[in-house]
């Protein structure tokens, strides 16, 4: 079963082909982001104006790389949210046109869901249950999976996603645009001055707190009250280590705390955020020394970042839950009653 996959929901336009949920045919993704680096932040109106440059040529390379023309594909999947409203017209009205000229179904996806197929995509599938941890741009999400479709919210943030800090504390340490690369970048430049040596300068919110929600907009308010106290002799690059660490040690402490109650099976981090290496190893090394019996998967960044073969992939596996390779004949998926 191939299903195309369109997302559009913020400054990338993107869109692939997925096989039966697990085989990446083809996956292109234009990216407005040097354009946004220039006022240091994403404009809705421009990164819309920028999709409808950008959504043909995508969905041309796509079926291209594919090879495979809009007669081959069995479905469309497209994010309808959460997102930039206009960023998400794009995607939904390209869907629709193409959904009316070759009598193909449609796939409504939730963004924020198929950040968690990414890990569908890369190995042997996780198994359930699964803690999962969404951490991007927008949204902070601890959420308990049961099987596909079957979700359960644990926690999330009450006010700025781990993202977001990120992005606004890069700039009022006066780096660049994206601000979760470019803080993972200056902090990896800082040189400990010995072995003894933790980064404690920042809050941690809401760590101790013995719920599965999160709270960064404090942290934010801490590193700009840093920037603004001149007597505080301290690096950029110390700074940008002190916000990365502060905002991994409170995602892993949250996390693994879920881990310890629910005893899934599987541990899944997802989102644009899940790309941080730091945040990688930390799981991976917490992991160990509390000797936890969980299955650590996080895709590899390229599949983190937003990208449509995630869309296709939950779209897959959420909406389409017999196989088709062991039906004998396709069930009809005419766009009638469908759409």
């Amino acid at each position: 079963m191939k299903i195309l996959g369109i997302e559009t929901s913020c400054d990338e336009t993107a869109a692939a082909v997925v096989e039966n949920g697990v085989k990446i045919l083809s996956s292109a993704v234009a990216s407005s982001a040097e354009m946004h680096a220039k006022t240091g932040g994403v404009i809705p109106e421009a990164a819309a104006r920028a999709q409808v440059v950008s959504i043909l040529p995508v969905l041309q390379e796509a079926l291209s790389d594919a090879k495979c023309g809009m007669e081959k594909i069995d479905a469309i999947a497209t994010t309808v949210g959460p997102g930039l409203v206009g960023s998400l017209l794009v995607g939904v009205e390209s869907a629709k046109t193409l959904a009316y000229l070759y009598r193909k179904p449609i796939v409504p996806v939730n963004h924020l869901v198929a950040h968690i197929y990414a890990n569908w995509l890369v190995e042997s599938a996780p198994e359930f249950p699964a803690m999962v941890l969404v951490v991007s741009g927008g949204h902070t999400d601890l959420v308990l999976m049961q099987a596909h479709s079957t979700l359960e919210w644990l926690g999330g943030t009450r006010d700025d996603a781990a993202g977001e800090a990120f992005d606004k504390s890069a700039r009022l340490l006066g780096l660049s645009y994206p601000g979760g690369p470019a803080i993972a970048a200056a902090a990896k430049d800082f040189k400990f001055p010995n072995s003894n040596f933790q980064l404690k300068l920042f809050p941690r919110p809401m760590m101790d707190e013995h719920n599965f929600d999160f709270s960064f907009s404090g942290l934010k308010t801490a590193v700009w009250r840093a920037t603004q106290d001149k007597g505080l002799k301290i690096s950029t690059e110390q700074l940008a280590a002190e916000v990365q660490e502060a905002i991994v040690d409170v995602l892993i402490t949250k996390t693994l705390r879920a881990v310890r109650e629910f005893r899934p099976k599987s541990l899944l981090l997802a989102g644009g955020v899940s790309a941080n290496t730091r945040l990688r190893e930390a799981f991976e090394s917490k992991i160990k020394n509390l000797k936890l019996e969980v299955d650590f998967r996080v895709p590899p960044p390229k599949l983190c970042t937003d990208n449509a073969a995630y869309i296709a992939a939950c779209a897959y596996f959420c909406h389409f839950p017999v196989a088709w390779e062991s039906l004998e004949t396709k069930p009809d998926l005419s766009i009638s009653g469908q759409v």
